[in-house]
């Protein structure tokens, strides 16, 4: 005769089975709750571009899907020429015209507002949480809120800044780094425009910093990589290069890719602060201007040779060149397995990736310096007939 005791036992056993596979289902429903959302989140910080380049290591490359062959959606006119290169967060786009404003602008073509500057804007903006940070050619540092274009805060350097800002969040405290033809690198504090640190170059700064764990990266007309604390503004690593760096460097790892004056590309090892590689086309010396996207594997750059180069990311091997109808000084990106690239007679290309194939090309006809975002499957970017102008899909 069985005990009462086994039977309690095994129901027990089954209500045990059950409540498990219970909290197993359960436990599995918030994982995969949190899966999604994380995935979700993402998928937005994918499809917005709030700073130049795309990223805080100005890689210029997004999973994002464009048209093989984009329609004008529609332009929005300023006043003069479109020498920034726009940014866009949550559906506006925000770019400086030489005009002396700031511009926010829809997806509809609707302008949200306008901030006077009272000087030329050739610096691409950044956005920050609320803030829009962007430099002008008098040497001020403005914040505006990006809701309504006010004013919250001006840092004045001592000449002009043409680069993008960058930023880390150091332990809640917001630091923004920008360049300056004062020689200077400039440290301030994102919440109120306080100066933080100053970091003293050897000639002038015309790039934007990338972001190397806490450390901004720049090149400069002094010949030389910097590496510097965005925390304390102290030199941390200083690599001679061949001559001055007029763009942004990229980076992917431990290493930053730059072109120079003298149409020379680099690898560079940050941490053991050496030249890993060096591309040179020995026929041609004339400058990187642009600076270079990167991918899984290739390094794209366009030069004032009119070619777009393809290197191999490890070796610094040419993969393919294609030349375009002329100079190239707007930074090219990358957009899942195409690359846009705009010249100064004003073509705008879509490329493969792989193999450099022409898909489109579209001629806006006035000279284009300003490097395209990429948001939701659109392109933006503006041209010196002080337009700005947006492509993709038709409705």
């Amino acid at each position: 005769m069985k005990k009462i005791t086994n039977i309690d036992e095994t129901r027990c056993s089954g209500v045990m089975h059950y409540t498990a596979t219970a909290r197993r289902s359960s436990l599995l429903t918030s994982i995969m709750t949190v899966f999604l959302f994380i995935f979700s989140l993402q998928l937005s910080a994918q499809t917005n571009w709030p700073i130049f380049r795309g990223d805080h290591q100005l890689t210029a490359s997004t999973n994002e899907q464009i048209p093989e062959k984009p329609s004008l959606l529609f332009s929005f006119e300023t006043d003069d020429d479109i020498k920034s290169s726009p940014v866009v967060k949550d559906g506006i786009i925000y770019c400086g015209s030489t005009d002396g404003h700031l511009y926010a602008i829809d997806f509809k073509g609707n302008l949200k507002w306008k901030f006077n500057a009272r000087n030329a804007i050739e610096a691409p903006a950044i956005i920050v949480d609320n803030s829009v940070i962007f430099g002008t050619l008098d040497g001020n540092l403005f914040c505006l809120d990006s809701e309504k274009g006010d004013s919250i805060w001006a840092y004045i350097s001592d000449n002009q800044i043409i680069g993008s800002a960058n930023w880390i969040n150091n332990n809640g405290q917001k630091i923004a780094a920008v360049g300056s033809y004062d020689y200077y690198l400039h440290g301030v504090n994102i919440e109120n425009g306080q100066g933080l640190w100053k970091y003293e170059s050897d000639n002038f700064i015309n790039g934007a910093p990338a972001l190397y764990k806490n450390a901004a990266v720049f090149g400069g007309c002094d010949g030389f990589l910097h590496l510097v604390s965005l925390e304390t503004g102290q030199l941390i690593r200083k690599i001679e290069v061949e001559t001055y760096v007029a763009s942004s460097p990229a980076i992917s790892g431990d290493y930053a890719y730059l072109g120079d004056y003298e149409g020379k590309f680099f690898c560079v090892d940050l941490e053991a602060g050496k030249i890993v590689w060096t591309y040179d086309n020995e026929e041609k010396n004339l400058p990187f201007l642009a600076s270079p996207a990167i991918s899984e594997d290739f390094i794209l750059i366009g030069s004032e040779d009119r070619n777009l180069y393809c290197l191999d990311k490890k070796t610094g091997k040419l993969v393919w060149q294609k030349r375009l109808s002329n100079r190239i000084n707007s930074s090219s990106v990358i957009a899942g397995k195409k690359i846009i690239t705009a010249t100064m007679d004003g073509m705008l290309y879509i490329h493969q990736l792989n193999n450099g194939d022409e898909l489109w090309n579209y001629e806006i006809g006035s000279q284009i310096v300003s490097s395209p975002a990429i948001y939701d499957g659109k392109i933006v970017i503006g041209a010196n007939d002080g337009r700005i102008y947006v492509f993709g899909s038709l409705p």
